[in-house]
């Protein structure tokens, strides 16, 4: 794996845990309502919420890069087009968040495997792997090694990018609670999404 791969698989990672989804608004819930001390506990339900299916998924784009090279292409072309809608559909999303204060009392290891069930289990998550993994993967080198850079980055940003949520949360409420900030923050993402998909694109039709 070249460098400029990994960088731009870690920018377009980066990019994309950012965007407010079922989990962050979970961290956000409980950071909500009972403060700074959710947010260890719910980085590392993240962090192996996205570990198991990123696992689940990496493994599925390893059995279709093994049975067909037709297939494994076409897989591309959909996860690119996957990636603008998905920025489509940010960009129009309104300016708030749906995420109530969680103030019932609950356990770190409660809060833990609430954070992992969520994040493992939402099919959406499986789903945005496997459109999103074969955009960088090289079918001509070494997938297991591939599969461990590409997971140990992901999981790495995921974990920073729940626990800076949860502190923030719980430290400057009235940010996660403006519509206008919140409405910029998903025009800005929705861009970058869709230009994330049209660079996807350009790099597919510029190796033909």
């Amino acid at each position: 794996m070249t460098f400029e791969t990994w960088a731009a698989f870690a920018a377009a990672t980066a990019v994309l845990l950012v965007i407010p989804g079922p989990t962050i608004l979970l961290v956000i819930s409980y950071a909500l309502g009972q403060g700074w001390r959710t947010a260890f506990p719910m980085a590392v339900g993240v962090a192996l919420g996205d570990f198991t299916a990123m696992t689940l998924s990496m493994l599925g784009v390893g059995a279709l890069l093994a049975t067909s090279a037709t297939i494994f292409t076409a897989l591309k072309w959909i996860g690119a087009a996957y990636l603008i809608y998905l920025g489509i559909k940010l960009f129009r999303a309104g300016g708030s968040l749906n995420a109530e204060p969680r103030k019932d009392a609950t356990s770190a290891w409660k809060m833990l495997g609430h954070a992992w069930l969520v994040t493992a289990l939402n099919p959406k998550g499986i789903t945005f792997f496997v459109a999103f993994l074969p955009q960088f993967l090289d079918p001509k080198a070494d997938f297991w090694t591939q599969m461990l850079i590409f997971e140990a980055t992901f999981i790495g940003l995921a974990f920073a990018n729940a626990l800076g949520y949860a502190l923030i949360a719980s430290r400057a409420r009235s940010v996660v609670s403006n519509p206008r900030a919140i409405g910029l923050f998903n025009k800005a993402g929705g861009t970058l999404l869709v230009g994330a998909g049209i660079a996807t694109v350009a790099m597919r039709s510029g190796s033909h």
